[in-house]
């Protein structure tokens, strides 16, 4: 099938395109981008068109942290509803935690959900393997079957490994086979018990903290072992000013990490929390102004290599408690774009440099294409219109997750259409 995207404005961060221009795809894949069709793409024209007038046309988003709550919670959320909230959000290729029930420590677990995810209209999954089985942080895993089994990298998810000769093996046996290790630096000691950012606010509300020192001890050690293993190691989920200036400085050092931020910790810090609203109970928590904007810089300069989601689907009996007892997490596949346009707008950046944080950028970590409208490759595509508000309601999100501290809200972009593999995948029109 031949589809013609025409009167768009083209913007390709990774092959640094941004003018009006044209695409063409044949056979799920983009065969041209430019004004006129190629030489090869026939006599008879398309078989579709899609008018992208006043639209931008991009590469389909890589979200490297989405929980689809598959296999093992599916009360909260299944597969065919967060990869709905995908498409809808633009999103074409995403990355899942290991911490779902049963985690995904062994090869069937990850080869069942691949398949599962291989209906047509599916955004592209790629599950991150268990580190050490049942995330315990006791025993290692195989890796090389699960990475044989589809696995793009190994991490914890939100769990620590206490045992630090346990975690040395583990980045030691990665960095032997290439393999990535994504960990999220808490410790796991100074964060027990604690809710929120241990500040101002937590102290007011009575709510038990969890101190910077959380982050930046545990990066301390991570930092560490990756110097001595040369293990490729993306921190997760950055919190704090402190934690990104230890990282820069590490690179500096020759260290080569990579980290990401959350959409949620771009724009919110602790006062967010308000009168003990439970959709702001997040993990890492929302912690003080000056560490939201510091984020906030360190993504601009491309200090924090991506941003993401973090989509956690949970449910409302989860959620509508007291803020202590609430499950930390909010939904977030279907307000990656319009957040990331609402941060690029408040710093004045360029739509380019933005959209780098959440289409070329974030597959360079995951290291499995995408996140191009390079000629030959993939037809994962994102037409969204800069300029359409959408209000953020229940009845909006197609996540069956409910949960995010941007409900009532009034944000822009809006996606008109997402293709995967040159297959409408979400018409925008009838949504």
């Amino acid at each position: 099938m031949k589809i013609h995207i025409k009167n768009g404005r083209v913007i390709d961060p990774a092959n640094a395109i941004d003018r009006r221009a044209d695409v063409f795809i044949a056979k799920g894949k983009i065969v041209g981008v430019g004004d006129t069709a190629p030489a090869d793409w026939g006599g008879h024209g398309a078989n579709a068109t899609i008018d992208a007038s006043d639209c931008i046309v991009c590469p389909g988003l890589v979200d490297i942290a989405a929980r689809l709550r598959e296999p093992g919670f599916e009360y909260r959320a299944t597969l065919e509803s967060e990869m709905a909230a995908a498409v809808a959000g633009g999103v074409t290729r995403l990355a899942c935690p290991p911490d779902t029930d049963p985690p995904l420590d062994e090869p069937g677990l990850v080869e069942m959900l691949r398949h599962r995810a291989r209906l047509p209209g599916f955004a592209h999954v790629h599950p991150v393997g268990a580190l050490t089985v049942q995330l315990k942080g006791e025993r290692l895993t195989e890796m090389a079957e699960l990475a044989e089994a589809g696995c793009v990298a190994f991490g914890q998810a939100n769990r620590s490994i206490v045992d630090t000769q346990v975690l040395l093996r583990a980045m030691q046996y990665a960095a032997t086979f290439g393999f990535p290790v994504w960990l999220q630096p808490q410790d796991p000691f100074l964060a027990r018990d604690g809710v929120a950012h241990d500040g101002e606010i937590a102290a007011r509300l009575g709510l038990a903290g969890i101190p910077v020192a959380a982050e930046t001890i545990a990066l301390a050690t991570i930092l560490h072992l990756a110097r001595e293993t040369g293990a490729r190691v993306h921190l997760r989920r950055i919190s704090s000013a402190a934690g990104l200036e230890m990282i820069v400085a590490a690179r500096a050092a020759g260290i080569g990490v990579s980290c990401d931020v959350t959409i949620n910790h771009i724009h919110l810090c602790d006062e967010d929390i308000g009168f003990f609203d439970p959709h702001a109970r997040l993990d890492p928590p929302l912690r003080a102004a000056s560490d939201r904007d510091a984020l906030r810089a360190g993504l601009a300069s491309g200090a924090i290599n991506a941003l993401c989601s973090d989509h956690t689907p949970v449910d409302d009996d989860a959620k509508q408690t007291p803020f202590d007892e609430a499950e930390p997490g909010a939904t977030g596949l279907e307000l990656l774009l319009p957040l990331t346009l609402k941060w690029a707008t408040e710093l004045k950046l360029p739509l380019a440099t933005a959209l780098a944080r959440v289409t070329a950028d974030p597959a360079r970590i995951l290291g499995v294409g995408g996140g191009t409208l390079a000629i030959g490759t993939a037809a994962d595509i994102c037409v969204f219109d800069p300029q359409a508000t959408s209000r953020i309601s229940r009845e909006t999100l197609k996540s069956q997750g409910k949960n995010t501290p941007f409900l009532g809200q009034e944000l822009k972009g809006r996606v008109r259409c997402t293709l995967i593999e040159g297959h409408l995948a979400y018409d925008g029109a009838f949504a």
